[in-house]
C-alpha cells in the first residue's frame, strides 16, 4: 500500500495542473479578450499621459 500513498500526490497535482491549463485556455478570447484588451489599453494610455505631463 505504500506505492498508493506515493502515487496519490503526483496524480492530485497533475489534476490541478490540468484544471489550471483548461481554465487559462477557456479564458482566452471572446468577451474576456475584449475586456482584457480594454484594460491594457487604459493602463497604457494612463502611463503615456503621465509621461507627457512630466
Amino acid at each position: 500500500m505504500d506505492y498508493v500513498s506515493a502515487l496519490v500526490p503526483p496524480f492530485v497535482m497533475a489534476a490541478f495542473f490540468i484544471a489550471l491549463v483548461v481554465t487559462i485556455v477557456k479564458s482566452q478570447g471572446g468577451a474576456n479578450k475584449a475586456k482584457e484588451d480594454a484594460a491594457v489599453d487604459a493602463v497604457l494610455a494612463r502611463a503615456e499621459a503621465t509621461q507627457q505631463q512630466k
